[in-house]
């Protein structure tokens, strides 16, 4: 199955009443992962662009649990959807093997990132032209 094509927004259940909102996030049921590794981005302006890479073997949902913020999303075939994250109980799913940009952040933004591996440097594509060929070898 193309990548492309498995990248879905995902709506979390929310719980709450006259005291706040609770919204509950748990590995291998509301993501299709375990989740192995947390972070988040803030203090990022308008300006800034985060991300910039593919993934060999991780798997991320985003979720800006405040503010707002964009992710843009390649195939590295020329197929690019955005995805503006602007509600705390909702995130993006996005699997491997595609090109990901964050962008347009909002001043009160945080975005929240769950992640199905640890940290391997090794397995990041930084280089949009090596994602592509990359892309092209696993097509033949």
């Amino acid at each position: 199955m193309h990548n492309m094509n498995r990248v879905k927004m995902i709506d979390f259940q929310q719980r709450g009443d006259e005291r706040g909102h609770l919204v509950i996030v748990e590995g291998g049921i509301d993501v299709p992962f375990e989740i192995k590794r947390v972070f988040y981005i803030y203090g990022s302006d308008r300006k800034v662009i985060r991300g910039q890479h593919a993934n060999r073997k991780t798997e991320f949902v985003m979720i800006n649990v405040s503010g707002t913020s964009k992710v843009s999303v390649k195939d590295g075939e020329g197929n690019e959807a955005i995805f503006c994250l602007n509600r705390p109980h909702t995130g993006i799913y996005l699997p491997t093997m595609v090109w990901k940009d964050m962008y347009d952040f909002s001043e009160d933004s945080v975005l929240l990132v769950l992640a199905s591996e640890h940290y391997d440097p090794d397995e990041y594509i930084r280089d949009y032209n090596v994602f592509v060929q990359e892309i092209g070898t696993k097509r033949t």
